[in-house]
């Protein structure tokens, strides 16, 4: 009985991948409609990116196959969903070696879950931003870009301040304890801490001054910002407004995007001199960056995946599945708006553990449209918060990768992760519903439903 234990784990992929599509099959053979056999490919992926039994990119190829051999969608729609426009010495004491090893792991999460913070703050920082703006752009084309990065930045970066600190006083509180005096104290440092400054301080010397390739990236990453910022920043006209978008809205984020990133094939790497590029030779310095490191580096598989999940969510709302769920949760409208959001961002926030915040998002966004529809409500009140929850995935190392990078340097166990997590996870949903209830509901005016959302549904 052991032996063959053993081999259903050692194969357990292979099982998974045979079994979950046979396990569903009487759903379509049942009830032979278009929301059933939308339904059963939505569940065979679920299971399929939640396992991994299958690569995440090959799994988001899953609709070209299924969708038109099930007839929820032509094979030219489905293909063209997929065209898409991250040492000082140990003490002899156990008690000093405890104390170092939580300062370990407090720094180590510190760093985790701040760089998770930050993504939520831009609307490039995470792929789950950018899966809304283009659900929003493509289920309300009235909206008129709603979403864009000035203001996805006015709505975050307060949540960012606000959870940056509650943060940080939750890890010193499991790791260090609470001792302000300690912690700020301005007097003179013992040897260890001078020692500590000595290493930081050699290392920043190594790196020498900037290069010129390292301050032409720096200036075309901040003339990128500045141009997001002030293209259309609401409250005035901005510069596309008034030179190129007064016939239509020609000119986007992703514009300026591209156009920012045409720069580093162009401007050369070494800045150039009389006779040649340096001082020893005068060949081609190169660009900041070529096609090959491109190839080398681009994580083409997020491609198939993005592609996946915006080809299940076309697949349901074509099949009519999302407007039957959407409909089927109707009975939330009984119940006052701020508690529909906050219940669902625990949801999403909690589903987000055992899933990519990406996968997350492009399962419950299309649902989470027909339902703001059905009840009458703003569509950013519920896609907005749920979005941001879905960044939330603080309590597990296969969270994201953040989470699994800092399991693997920081000397964690999973039980550390967990219990920090959980408290992060409630402060951000607490952080994220007080922002929709108040600053977000004058920068979107959520009091009303837009006249953009009266869209019909499929």
């Amino acid at each position: 009985m052991g032996g063959v234990t053993r081999w259903i784990w050692h194969h357990r992929n292979y099982v998974i991948t045979l079994t979950v599509p046979l396990m569903f099959l009487p759903l379509p053979i049942i009830c032979p409609t278009s929301e059933a056999r939308c339904g059963y490919t939505l569940l065979v992926m679920v299971l399929y990116w939640c396992t991994e039994c299958l690569p995440m990119a090959v799994t988001g190829m899953l609709p070209v196959v299924l969708f038109p051999m099930m007839g929820i969608m032509q094979a030219e729609q489905d293909f063209d969903i997929y065209n898409l426009n991250g040492s000082p010495e140990e003490d002899s004491t156990a008690e000093a070696e405890s104390n170092f090893e939580r300062l370990s792991k407090g720094i180590s999460l510190s760093v985790c879950y701040s760089s998770t913070i930050g993504g939520m703050t831009t609307l490039t920082g995470t792929t789950a931003n950018l899966i809304l703006k283009r659900h929003v752009d493509k289920l309300f084309p009235g909206s008129n870009g709603i979403i864009n990065f000035a203001s996805w930045f006015g709505f975050a970066f307060p949540i960012m301040i606000l959870m940056l600190p509650l943060s940080w006083l939750w890890l010193q509180f499991m790791f260090i304890g609470i001792n302000f005096r300690r912690t700020f104290s301005c007097g003179s440092s013992n040897s260890r801490e001078r020692e500590a400054y000595a290493v930081i301080k050699e290392e920043y010397r190594k790196l020498g001054s900037m290069k010129f390739a390292e301050v032409a990236v720096l200036c075309v990453f901040v003339l990128l910002v500045v141009l997001w910022f002030t293209r259309d920043p609401g409250f005035i006209g901005g510069w596309a407004t008034v030179l190129f978008n007064k016939n239509g809205p020609f000119v986007s984020d992703g514009t300026v995007a591209i156009f920012m990133s045409l720069l580093f094939f162009v401007i050369p790497s070494r800045l150039p001199r009389c006779g040649g590029y340096g001082c020893d030779d005068s060949g081609d310095p190169g660009t900041l960056l070529t096609w090959e490191i491109v190839h080398q580096h681009m994580p083409w598989d997020l491609l198939f995946i993005c592609g996946g999940g915006y080809a299940l969510a076309t697949g349901s709302e074509v099949s009519g599945l999302s407007t039957w769920l959407g409909e089927s949760l109707t009975p939330l409208k009984n119940i006052p708006a701020f508690a529909i959001s906050f219940l669902l961002s625990a949801l999403v926030a909690t589903f987000t553990e055992c899933s990519s915040n990406a996968t997350t998002v492009t399962l419950f966004l299309p649902i989470l449209a027909s339902l703001a529809i059905s009840i009458k409500l703003h569509p950013l009140y519920v896609m907005l918060p749920c979005t941001f929850a879905a960044s939330l995935a603080f309590m597990l190392p296969v969270a994201q990768p953040p989470n699994a990078i800092t399991f693997s340097y920081g000397n964690l166990k999973v039980m550390d992760m967990v219990k920090a997590g959980f408290m992060l996870n409630i402060i951000g949903i607490l952080i994220i519903n007080l922002a929709i209830n108040t600053w977000g509901c004058v920068m979107f005016d959520m009091d009303t439903f837009p006249t953009w959302a009266n869209v019909s549904q499929p």
